[in-house]
């Protein structure tokens, strides 16, 4: 096969891709059977000349890279919206929430306008595999900068800049969280709530909202406001379920409210005896 000079092409603009792939990533295009590394191959045009195009390699290797950026976990990459089966006798809230998520990636940027989606429902009924099928369709679609955090990873990471003996900061933690065009905030309310982490959801979610940056959220909890605002005696108060008010504060769900979409679902739980991924 006769070769252009060797170089790494984005398929979106023709113009030499640089981004900061791994070493295993630059293995795999140069053992591609279509362009032997090259990043281009000769294909003939409608005129019948033949022009020098992007190897299809180029857009693995972006999607590869962009999964990395994205911080996707590698036991999440295969959900994608396709994938999201809801049997005939699932609750209907599942296939209602299969097709709000379509129509969101359909509709964004434009109609959505920077609000997000706040998916709520028990543990397993697919909270996570939609909202990353949300991300990956954006990115692949959309041509979206996402990043996927879960909660309680994100606070670790921002507790863990304060020693001293760690080179990167709160801000360099936090930077990517504030800029992202679409962010995924995991399992949001799974740390035991304190003033600090009140403060922290409250920093992220308002930058956010300032920014009209959308953002998409998955919880376990209940989107009820804090046990200590609910009716009833201090005991009966005591004896319910926790809810998202109680993990994040009332502020914070109300501002929820103003950014995101609530998508409730309901279900029994996918990973019960079918060995499945972790769906959260």
């Amino acid at each position: 096969m006769e070769r252009e000079a060797i170089m790494f092409m984005d398929p979106g603009d023709e113009a030499p891709f640089t981004a900061g792939a791994a070493g295993e990533e630059r293995a795999a295009v140069s053992a591609c059977e279509h362009c032997g590394g090259a990043g281009m191959v000769l294909a003939t045009d409608a005129e019948g000349r033949r022009r020098a195009r992007p190897c299809r390699c180029q857009q693995e290797l972006r999607q590869r890279v962009r999964l990395k950026d994205a911080r996707i976990p590698r036991r999440y990459e295969h959900c994608v919206l396709e994938s999201f089966a809801v049997l005939p006798k699932a609750d209907p809230s599942l296939g209602m929430a299969h097709t709000m998520a379509r129509r969101f990636v359909e509709s964004y940027p434009l109609e959505t306008d920077g609000r997000g989606l706040l998916l709520t429902g028990s543990i397993g009924v697919g909270k996570t595999h939609l909202a990353v099928g949300i991300l990956l369709a954006l990115m692949e679609q959309k041509g979206v900068q996402g990043l996927f955090y879960d909660y309680r990873e994100l606070l670790k990471e921002i507790q863990h800049s304060y020693n001293p003996q760690v080179n990167s900061t709160e801000l360099e933690v936090l930077r990517p969280v504030f800029e992202a065009e679409v962010l995924v905030l995991d399992e949001l309310g799974a740390q035991k709530p304190t003033d600090w982490v009140w403060d922290t959801v409250a920093l992220v979610l308002n930058t956010r909202y300032n920014d009209k940056r959308t953002t998409i959220i998955t919880t376990n909890y209940p989107d009820m406001p804090a046990s200590a605002v609910l009716q009833g005696s201090a005991a009966q108060r005591a004896a319910r379920e926790e809810t998202l008010g109680d993990r994040i504060g009332e502020r914070m769900r109300s501002r929820l409210a103003e950014m995101c979409v609530r998508i409730e679902m309901n279900g029994a739980d996918f990973r019960q005896g079918a060995g499945r991924a972790r769906f959260g």
